[in-house]
């Protein structure tokens, strides 16, 4: 900003205010969860202590905000969890859990084995033929996955030793039997030759790496070799993960994690060992971050699952398809400490496993949210800030005069009071708030508006109507519209419940129509 220009001033009132461009969004993302002031403080806590958090209230005032703002209020994961090969017990795979300094530590090793890529001629002609990639009778370089050389048409040298070793048919089965254990054609190990560098003859080697040659000397010959005397292991958990799962409405292998099938039941040479067949779940992907479950009274009997995941921290991964190779692989100890922020509605909490509730308590919060707030300046303020965020997220829709907002304050407080029954009172059941004033960003950007004026709220107040008044307003009733729009086969395959608890004998519908 130029020392020409006023400094723009953060409006104290929403009379202050020209358009919603005025309004600073919150860097805290806690700081943009409106008028939930007790979700907040609870969520800072539950992020600095690593508590548990049971939210309870209606759909669309901010559970799931809250959830993802306490998130972004932890520190980055720590560690990485690695699944390991075990060769004694292939279906049992073992943890190994790694530090982030390992972790980098680990990557330095593996930048270090990684060569210098050079172009085919570069490299000595018999490397170069042994790789594949110059004809042995006529010297043409071509790309290693030409099996015949498209100068003279002659098959490539690609070993010393043809596939198939000393079977009598390796000429016939031979090609066959390297396609199926290595597609590409790469030697299992590199070329190995010899080189001077800076006056000292050392051992080098030459693999495939595309239509390139990766040279490795002798040092990252070693630290390859000293790699592969370990256990092959994959990485089940990264380090560098969100701190956020959402599990909302998950399966049990979802959740739990699972273990693929293998339709070759782990053949060494064929099939996929079990290790690499692993799959974590959620509970294990939110490790040191946080578990979101919504409406979770839907888990049912999985909530005990979550109860044990809780209490133990850690949670084994198994093949949950019986019929699967997978079954008979089990992982023991997968880390899964996290912190669990669960939401229900009120009337679902009876269906909340007591002895879930009862973990949550002891080591953390219950909370009511609420559902409307006190309609004072400083709430409308809070609820103009809310549209400034809603235009700022949805990124399509123009910003908001002050003219707007106060349509949307007034709707907050018509919906307080129709609702919750609440007077001078702002409705904080904002999701359908913010489908409002979307709605009236898509009317000013149709109408080439560069604002969201009040006109384009009472507009989409008007068209913001649920089906039901819709249809009755259409039809009369609800069972009016029933009638007259549904066909016989449709009625039959609604059934008895769509229709009315109380059908009379004749299984007619209520009303006569028959």
């Amino acid at each position: 900003m130029s020392s020409s220009e006023p400094e723009r001033r953060t409006p104290s009132s929403v009379d202050e205010l020209e358009t919603t461009e005025e309004i600073p969004i919150p860097t805290d993302p806690l700081d943009r969860v409106i008028g939930q002031e007790k979700a907040v403080e609870l969520a800072r806590i539950a992020a600095f202590q690593r508590r548990h958090l049971l939210l309870v209230g209606p759909a669309g005032i901010g559970k799931s905000m809250t959830a993802q703002a306490l998130a972004l209020h932890l520190e980055r994961p720590h560690s990485e969890v690695r699944v390991v090969h075990n060769p004694e017990n292939p279906e049992r795979p073992t943890i190994e859990v790694v530090s982030r300094e390992e972790v980098y530590r680990d990557r330095e090793v593996a930048r270090a084995v990684e060569g210098e890529l050079i172009d085919p001629k570069e490299a000595p002609g018999s490397v170069a033929e042994r790789l594949g990639y110059r004809c042995v009778r006529c010297k043409f370089y071509s790309s290693p996955n030409e099996r015949f050389c498209p100068s003279c048409g002659a098959p490539k040298q690609t070993g010393a030793t043809p596939a198939g070793g000393n079977n009598p048919f390796r000429d016939l089965v031979g090609p066959l039997i390297e396609m199926t254990i290595n597609p590409q054609g790469t030697p299992p190990e590199p070329v190995l030759t010899t080189r001077t560098h800076d006056g000292v003859e050392e051992v080098v080697g030459y693999e495939r790496a595309g239509e390139r040659i990766k040279v490795l000397d002798q040092r990252a010959l070693e630290r390859r070799r000293a790699l592969q005397r370990e256990s092959p292991r994959k990485v089940l958990v990264k380090l560098d993960r969100p701190t956020f799962v959402m599990a909302t409405g998950a399966s049990e292998t979802e959740l739990l994690g699972d273990v693929r099938h293998d339709p070759y039941g782990g053949h060494p040479q064929l099939g996929s060992p079990p290790y690499e067949r692993v799959i974590p779940g959620a509970i294990h992907e939110a490790h040191e971050g946080v578990l979101f479950i919504d409406e979770i009274p839907h888990l049912g009997n999985l909530q005990r699952f979550i109860l044990t995941a809780m209490q133990e921290k850690r949670f084994p991964i198994t093949g949950r398809n019986p019929q699967s190779a997978g079954a008979a692989v089990r992982v023991d100890a997968v880390p899964c400490d996290f912190i669990l922020v669960a939401a229900a509605n009120i009337q679902d909490m009876h269906q909340i496993l007591s002895p879930l509730r009862s973990r949550i308590a002891g080591n953390g919060y219950e909370l009511l949210l609420e559902t409307t707030m006190p309609d004072t300046e400083a709430n409308r303020l809070k609820i103009a800030q809310f549209c400034a965020q809603e235009i700022h997220l949805d990124g399509r829709i123009r910003p908001a005069t002050r003219g707007a907002v106060l349509e949307i304050i007034h709707e907050a407080r018509r919906r307080a009071e129709t609702i919750d029954g609440k007077r001078n009172a702002l409705t904080l059941r904002l999701r359908e708030l913010g489908g409002l004033l979307r709605t009236a960003g898509d009317l000013a950007a149709t109408s080439a508006s560069p604002v969201i004026e009040a006109d384009h709220v009472r507009k989409s107040v008007a068209r913001a109507r649920p089906i039901e008044e819709q249809i009755k307003e259409a039809y009369g009733s609800f069972q009016g519209g029933l009638r007259q729009e549904v066909t016989e086969s449709q009625r039959q395959s609604m059934g008895y419940y769509n229709w009315n608890q109380s059908a009379d004998p004749s299984g007619n519908p209520p009303g006569g129509y028959g």
